[in-house]
Parts: C-alpha cells; sequence; structure tokens
C-alpha cells in the first residue's frame, strides 16, 4: 500500500484527516438510528432488487430447495481504484475485515462455529465477502449484522496490520511461483500505461510491507459506505424476514457526507490508443514455456462483448478452439486458451500457450501469431458460432442461474461491471450473435497494433483501434426486455440423516450394481448424479496405477460414436455437464442436469463408460501434457511436499495399487505409458456389476430404474472387485528437506499414522481434535498461531483421513511460507502439537468447535452432489445415511476429558514425518 510520508508536515496533516474521518464515522454509527425504509426497485427472473434510504442495493434470490442461505456483500472498490503507493491496498483491507469489531472480535471462530463456509475475494472493480450457513433465522440475521457492523466498525491496528501484511506477503510469493501468472501480470502491464488494469490486485511488494495504517483507514472509511454497496441473499430464507433483517441492520447506517472528506471520484483514466505491438520477456525458473497476447476490447456492459465472449471460445475452447487445432493437435503446445475479461471500463481479451520446454519457440510463436491473424482472413464458421453460443450459454444458465449459491458471485461480478441486470442482458445478446458478429469483432480488435505480445515495431500505416465507450447504460438497460418470473421453483427438504434415509429409494440391478435414488423438486429441475464403477484386486491391480488414471482421462477424449469434440457439443447442447475421473480401483463419472435432459445424458455418460475409442492423437495430447505437468511439478514446493510425504507415509512396495509414486516416478511411468495399455486395461476392468449409482432431483424413480437398468444392468468386468486391505503402517519421524531453486515461496507437509478408522470408538475424538488443530474457517490452533499471530503462512492447516473398514488413518499438517521463515515455522508447529498433547483443549473450544463442525456437514449435506458423495462413500462402505446421525451424534455427546485422553493416546508429534520443500540457500536459518 502507501509509500511512508516524506515530511513530518505531511504526516502530520494526514493524521489530521484520518483522525477527522474516524470521528465522523464513528459518530455516525453512535448517533441512534432507525431501521431503514426498504424500496422494491425491479424484479427480473425471480431476482429481486430493493434499495435502502442510505443508498444500499439489496438483492434477493430465494431458493426453497436448499437447506443452506449465502450472504454476499460487495463493496464497489478493486485495484482500479488504487493510487501511487496504494497497490494492493484493496485486497489487503479484504484480509483486515476478519480482524473484527468490538461486537464481532473474532469473526472467523463466529463463522466455523455456525459451520459456515466463507471467504472474501478482490479483483479490479469489487471486493466481496460471501458466507453460506445452513439456512435459519438465525444464522441469517447474524451474518447480516456481522457484515453490518464490519462495514463500518472493523478494527485493525499497526499490531494487525503487520501480522497480515506478512500473510499476504506469502500469498504474493506463492503467486510469484507461478510462471503463467507472473507472464499475465507483465503481459497485462504492458498492454496498458496508465490504467488500473495493468496492475496485478496482489499489489507490488513494497506497497504491501510499506502501507501506513493510517492510508488503510482512509481507504476503508471512504469506500465501506452502504452506498458503494450491495448485499446478495439466496438460498433457503423467508423474503419478507429477509427484509426486516436487511433494514434493521444495513438500514441503521447513514448514508456518508459524498461532498467532502468521504468523496469517491468517478475513475476517469482511460488507455490511449495503442499505436503498435508490445513486446515483454520473462525469465525465471520452471520447465514450461509460455506465450501469451493481448487485446484491448471494450467493457462487459458494451453491445460488442458478447461477441468477443464467443470469439474467445472459438480461438481458445478445446479441442475444438483454433488455437487449439493449430498448436497442441499439432504438438507445437500442451495446452491454450482464451478468455475476455468483463470488467466496468475497457478491459482485455487474452490468449495463451503452453509449451515444453524444449519446444522451439519462436516457431510456436510465429504460428500462435498466424492463427489470431488468419482469423480476419478466413473468417468464422457457422458450426464455430453455434458451438461458442451453446457453451457459453450453458455456462450461465445451468451453472450459474440454477444454482442460488453460485449466482450470488455471478451478480457480483456484473454489478461490479455496471449493473447486475447485465448477466442476463448479457445472455441474451449471446443468443442472437451470429457468426458475422463475431467476424466483425475480430476485424475490428484482433490487429495487429493492438496487441501486446512482442516488439516494437515501426510503422508508417498503423491500424489503430478505437475502442468504444458504453453510450448510456441507464437508456440501454430500460429499453431491454427484462423476464420478470422467476425459474421453477424447489421444495423445502431437510437433509438430515433420518430424512434423507426415509426418502432415499434403494435398488439393484441385474449384474448387481446399487443404486441410491433420491427424488426430490429442486431449483430448475436440477438433478445431480454420480456414477462409481470399482475394479480389480491387489493382484491384477499391480503396476496399473499410470494406466489405470489414463483410461479415465481418456474416456471424455472421444467414443466410438463421437470425437472429443462432438461429445462436448452435445452437454453444451444437453445444457448440462459431464465429468469422469479417477485411478486406481475406481473411476467415477459427475452428471449435472436438469429434468428433460436427464436420460440423454445418461446415454451419454454410458456410451463414454463403456465405448471408449483410445484414439492415438488424443492419447499422445494427453501424455504430453501430463509428463509436461509432472516436469513443471518437479521445481514446484507444494507438489514435491505433498508428493514426497505421500510416498513416506504410504508403506507398500512400488506397484501396489496403494502404492504413492514420487513425481520422478510418475514422470518414468507416464514417459513409458503405451496407448494398447489403455484398451487392454478397459476390458479387463471395466464393468458396472460392482458400481454404485446415486442419483438427486426431479425425476420419476421407478422410470429411472427401468432406464438404468437397460443402460448398465448388462456390464460387468472379466474382473471382479475386490477391497484391497488397509494394512496398518507406522514409520518413525524423520525431516526431509528438497530443493526448489528459485522459488519465491516455500511449502511443508507433516504426517503421522494413527491406528484408527472411522468406525473406531476413538474416532469422534480424533476427528474434533483434527478440527480444532488444523481445520474451520482460520480459527484453529494452527492458523491463529501460525497465520494470525505469527503471520508465518497464508495457508496453514490440517486433515485427518481414516479407513471406512479398518483401523488405519493418517493425520496431516500442512503450511506455505517465505523460506526465511523455515525455522521459525517448524519451531511453532511443533510447539503447538506439543501443547495439545500436553495440556488439551479446553471446554470452550470444545463447544466452539463441535458447533461448527456440526453445521458444517450440515451445509454439505444441503449441497446436492455433496450430498451423493456422502451416499456414495456410505454405500461402499456398507452402511446407510444412518450413520451419518450415529456421528452426529457421537460428536454431540463428546466431554472434554474423553476428547483429550484420545489425543493422548493417538497423537505423537514426534513421530511425525516432516518433509520442506523450497529454496533455502539464501536463508540466514539452517
Amino acid at each position: 500500500m502507501l509509500a511512508v510520508f516524506k515530511s513530518r508536515t505531511a504526516a502530520f496533516v494526514s493524521l489530521l484527516f484520518a483522525i477527522a474521518i474516524i470521528s465522523a464515522c464513528a459518530a455516525g454509527m453512535d448517533r441512534p438510528q432507525a431501521a431503514g425504509e426498504v424500496e422494491h426497485v425491479r424484479t427480473v427472473e425471480g431476482i429481486a432488487e430493493y434499495r435502502l434510504d442510505n443508498g444500499m442495493q439489496v438483492l434477493l434470490v430465494p431458493d426453497q430447495s436448499r437447506s443452506s442461505v449465502t450472504v454476499n456483500t460487495t463493496y464497489f472498490v478493486g485495484s482500479r481504484h488504487e493510487g501511487y503507493g496504494e497497490t494492493g491496498m484493496a485486497h489487503l483491507l479484504e484480509h483486515m475485515l476478519f480482524y473484527g469489531t468490538d461486537k464481532h472480535p473474532d469473526i472467523r471462530s463466529e463463522i466455523s462455529e455456525k459451520g459456515g463456509r466463507a471467504n472474501g475475494t478482490t479483483w479490479y472493480d469489487r471486493t466481496n465477502y460471501f458466507q453460506t450457513f445452513p439456512a435459519s433465522d438465525e444464522n441469517l440475521e447474524w451474518a447480516l449484522s456481522m457484515e453490518a457492523d464490519r462495514m463500518v466498525n472493523a478494527n485493525f491496528d499497526g499490531e494487525d496490520l503487520a501480522s497480515e501484511m506478512s500473510v499476504v506477503r506469502n500469498e504474493f510469493e506463492i503467486g510469484e511461483n507461478n510462471p503463467f501468472r507472473v507472464l499475465m501480470q507483465r503481459t497485462m502491464a504492458v498492454a496498458h500505461e496508465w490504467h488500473g488494469y495493468g496492475r496485478s490486485t496482489i499489489g507490488a511488494r513494497s506497497d504491501i510491507e510499506g502501507v501506513p495504517i493510517e492510508r488503510l483507514r482512509d481507504f476503508y472509511y471512504r469506500y465501506y459506505q452502504p452506498d458503494n454497496a450491495m448485499v446478495v441473499v439466496s438460498g433457503n430464507f423467508e423474503t419478507d424476514k429477509a427484509l426486516d433483517m436487511v433494514a434493521d441492520s444495513f438500514g441503521r447506517i447513514p448514508a456518508p457526507d459524498r461532498e467532502k472528506e468521504l468523496r469517491i471520484w468517478d475513475t476517469y483514466t482511460r488507455e490511449p490508443t495503442q499505436d503498435g505491438e508490445r513486446t515483454v520477456t520473462v525469465r525465471r525458473s520452471g520447465d514450461s514455456q509460455y506465450l501469451m497476447a493481448s487485446y484491448h476490447v471494450p467493457a462487459g456492459a458494451h453491445p460488442d462483448f458478447a461477441a468477443l465472449d464467443l470469439l474467445a471460445h472459438v480461438l481458445g475452447n478445446q479441442p475444438s478452439g483454433r488455437l487449439h487445432q493449430a498448436l497442441v493437435d499439432s504438438e507445437l503446445a500442451t495446452q491454450v486458451g482464451t478468455f475476455a475479461f468483463s470488467l466496468r471500463e475497457p478491459g482485455v481479451l487474452l490468449a495463451f500457450a503452453e509449451v515444453d520446454s524444449d519446444q522451439d519457440l519462436d516457431e510456436v510463436e510465429s504460428v500462435f501469431r498466424q492463427t489470431l491473424d488468419e482469423v480476419l482472413a478466413n473468417g468464422i464458421s457457422e458450426q464455430e458460432a453455434v458451438r461458442a453460443r451453446s457453451s457459453r450459454l450453458r455456462n450461465l444458465e445451468t451453472q450459474t442461474l440454477n444454482d442460488s449459491e453460485r449466482i450470488g458471485i455471478g451478480l457480483t461480478e456484473w454489478a461490479a461491471s455496471g449493473d447486475w441486470r447485465l448477466i442476463f442482458l448479457h445472455r441474451d445478446r449471446i443468443q442472437e450473435v451470429e457468426a458475422e458478429d463475431i467476424e466483425r469483432v475480430a476485424e475490428k480488435y484482433l490487429r495487429r497494433d493492438n496487441r501486446s505480445v512482442g516488439r516494437f515495431i515501426p510503422d508508417s500505416e498503423p491500424k489503430r483501434t478505437e475502442i468504444p465507450e458504453v453510450d448510456d447504460l441507464d437508456a440501454m438497460l430500460a429499453a431491454h426486455e427484462f423476464v420478470e418470473e422467476g425459474r421453477v421453483a424447489g421444495e423445502a427438504f431437510d437433509p438430515t440423516p433420518e430424512n434423507v434415509q426415509a426418502h432415499l429409494i434403494h435398488r439393484e440391478l441385474s449384474n448387481g450394481m446399487q443404486v441410491a435414488l433420491l427424488p426430490k423438486q429442486t431449483r430448475g429441475d436440477r438433478v445431480v448424479g454420480r456414477i462409481q464403477l470399482r475394479m480389480g484386486d491387489e493382484e491384477s491391480l499391480h503396476g496399473q496405477r499410470t494406466a489405470s488414471q489414463m483410461v479415465a482421462s481418456m474416456l471424455m477424449r472421444g467414443t466410438t460414436e463421437r470425437d472429443r469434440q462432438a461429445i462436448s457439443d452435445r452437454l453444451d447442447e444437453l445444457q448440462s455437464s459431464l465429468n469422469v475421473g479417477g485411478a486406481g480401483n475406481q473411476v467415477t463419472a459427475t452428471l449435472d442436469t436438469n429434468r428433460d435432459q436427464l436420460e440423454a445424458v445418461l446415454d451419454l455418460a454410458t456410451e463414454v463408460l463403456r465405448q471408449p475409442a483410445f484414439d492415438e492423437s488424443e492419447f499422445r495430447e494427453l501424455r504430453r501434457s501430463q509428463i509436461n505437468s509432472l516436469r513443471e511439478a518437479r521445481t514446484q514446493p507444494q507438489q514435491q511436499a505433498f508428493a514426497t510425504i505421500g510416498n513416506r507415509m504410504s508403506g507398500r512396495e512400488a506397484g501396489h495399487p496403494g502404492y504413492a509414486a514420487t513425481i520422478e516416478e510418475s514422470l518414468e511411468a507416464m514417459e513409458a505409458l503405451e496407448l494398447g495399455e489403455l484398451a487392454a486395461f478397459h476390458e479387463r476392468f471395466y464393468g458396472a456389476g460392482d458400481g454404485i449409482l446415486v442419483l438427486i432431483g426431479s425425476f420419476d424413480p421407478d422410470e429411472m430404474v427401468a432406464k438404468l437398468e437397460s443402460r448398465l444392468g448388462d456390464w460387468t468386468a472379466e474382473v471382479p472387485f475386490e477391497r484391497i486391505p488397509a494394512d496398518f503402517h507406522d514409520p518413525e519421524g524423520e525431516t526431509v528437506v528438497i530443493d526448489t531453486p528459485d522459488r519465491a515461496n516455500a511449502a511443508l507437509a507433516a504426517a503421522q499414522r494413527i491406528m484408527v478408522g472411522d468406525n473406531h470408538e476413538d474416532y469422534p475424538a480424533v476427528a474434533m481434535a483434527n478440527h480444532l488443530i488444523g481445520g474451520g474457517f482460520l480459527s484453529s490452533r494452527l492458523a491463529e498461531r501460525i497465520r494470525n499471530q505469527e503471520g508465518i503462512s497464508y495457508g496453514v492447516g490440517s486433515a485427518f483421513q481414516a479407513h471406512p473398514r479398518e483401523d488405519s488413518g493418517q493425520f496431516l499438517n500442512f503450511a506455505f511460507y517465505a523460506p526465511e521463515n523455515r525455522d521459525r515455522l517448524l519451531s511453532v508447529l511443533r510447539e503447538e502439537l506439543d501443547k495439545v498433547v500436553e495440556d488439551g483443549f479446553t471446554e470452550d473450544e470444545l463447544e466452539a468447535g463441535r458447533d461448527g463442525w456440526l453445521q458444517n456437514r450440515q451445509v454439505s449435506r444441503g449441497s446436492d452432489s455433496e450430498l451423493a458423495g456422502t451416499i456414495n462413500s456410505n454405500l461402499a462402505a456398507g452402511r446407510d445415511m444412518l450413520r451419518e446421525g450415529e456421528l452426529d451424534a457421537a460428536i454431540r455427546a463428546l466431554d472434554v476429558d474423553t476428547l483429550n485422553e484420545a489425543v493422548r493416546r493417538h497423537f505423537k508429534p514426534e513421530r511425525m514425518t516432516i518433509v520442506i520443500a523450497g529454496d533455502f540457500e539464501d536463508s540466514d536459518e539452517e
């Protein structure tokens, strides 16, 4: 943030200014204020907009089919608004808002205790804070009250800033390890001479480290006000009650006086017309090369943006995109992509290519440029336009507008672009975009002198592009016909284990496949599903790990009936999603669709699982990409740390299905893999007889069973599934150091094996201990000490994994940090773990952690996709959903003495295996 003031006079004047603002705001909140009046402004497709007297915008998105409620508060301030010395200030302030207020001194803990999921994000045009809780009047009222309180009463001082600055700096260092992110930052910078969009949201390291607390407070009091904010409430709530709560919380905050110190000036800086191609080169360690091209384009509200959005799809889609066909299919690149930023002011369209380190980058760049330029010469086909339109509409309709949790984020982004209704205007514009429109914007914006990639080239006849402004947003929105009616509403459904079990329908297909159906009315007639195939045994799967992984990865890349693009086109046509993944002895397909398209999606899923083509060119492309990723992983601290800890803790011989390979071993196996191994693996191991299928949503269960029988009931594998025993392995403690040169961030992974499965009598206590040590929302022992107090790590926590049938589990700790903090981190980690064993937890800790843990499980069951996974896991373990209720009851009954006795019995910090990876060459610590 801001540089330190150069003179005592300037510092004194600034301090007086800050005090005046603080006093004014404090006085405003101390005055008794009546609850604000709420005015209904408009309703579009079931989303209702309201306005408070103080200028705050309110959006309500009711969805009775969810068991959770999400509150998303947005402030229209981002890195675009930052001045000299203020880079990263909006993002740093986002972190500081979690330090609480007098009324809410520990926001992180309160969120965890209520089972909430929360975060905050910062972008060019906005900052937002969102929480999802189990739906209840109490939780909603608390969330709104807390957000209103920290809007104007946030507490943070110099010590808090020093601690959090270190955390944000650690986040900055993590980003500095990412070649793509660094190149994107440099490309955006060279594309923008003056505009704030040329600065990364994370900010400059010097500003992060040097910002004065007074300047940060100035920024806070100016922008964190009701007339510069919007709150979106989505999920399961009663509209009238929600409006009363909003009025009673936010409505009591007076509108600020914008004529004096708190005035917000409109941003008026615009980029001059670019007058020639620009170049930037970054040289850093790594195993991959990248190319990137940037073109200036209009703001997201401009009529051209819909066609530009589809142009990005035509160029960067995989595998039909122009860049993919020119670079990936020819094996010149391993990955490509294109995207256009929807921003408040003129932004950019970015295209990129990832290239192997041994590839000739000059040759790739030549084809890269030629491909972009040829769009102007060759035009756009109707098939490309239809494909792009279908894909974008699927993303908007199925994955955003039908999901009341995700729609809050979508509304935030478009509101930051000018008005929340732009999400519907953009959708409607996309529906009308034709191939000729995409050709027009390509010719207008994909010009050489509007591009930033390479070098400066003098030219007497430059082909410059003037970027138009949005003429009159209010008039444009007023002229558009929005639909007022809402979508199909879902039914209220309480996702308690008992209620889920009572409504769950179990069937078995003729080949033995287990089927679990949970029919219920959902928003937009949504249906989610999960198909898990289980295969092989310990002996037959020996040495097959890489082949099993690649078979699963190849399934969506073509069948005997359709190629990879045809599969993608079919999903776009059905406005649905289908994903397949897995390795070892199982593969899982997940689907997300609606009632009308469910049968067609099941047809496609069956085709994908049963009839893979294993195309040679697709195999070469995928293997090349995997090899490139593994080579890059060798230099990445986080990947090295986690791969190594997995290898040390697995306790298996190489080739065993449960063996965790090192990165080098995985790379060697991938390089040796042949296509024929995949077809042989599929023929031998794939079948549905030992599988599990779960469907949740709007469908007829009797009809569904018959349809599933016709598609999967006759499919069995040559080698039947047999569960692989989970032998307990307890290695001696050791510390492993891995060198990853020229990486700004380091990683730690530490693990201990524990002889506790999730059927063990001590499992509730061990699981709760893990939650208190490193779980929750930044309020655990490790997060409080290492992140919040010491400021050592941006990301720190723990996890406990327990086998569902046998007494075998693993306790894992992780942290990401600056290399020079290595020894301090190790010391603090050991100190905290020793404290847990020696002193145990307090009754208050247990009570707060228990409430948060139980409510978080309720939130998970309220998500249909997560619930499907839970049902699947219980069936695989031979139990039903009542097991979830039994675990909840055991946690409720857990007392602090039982908890601490279990900790002393099972947690042995001295037996931890610790892996640290990073560049420690310049560290003063040994």
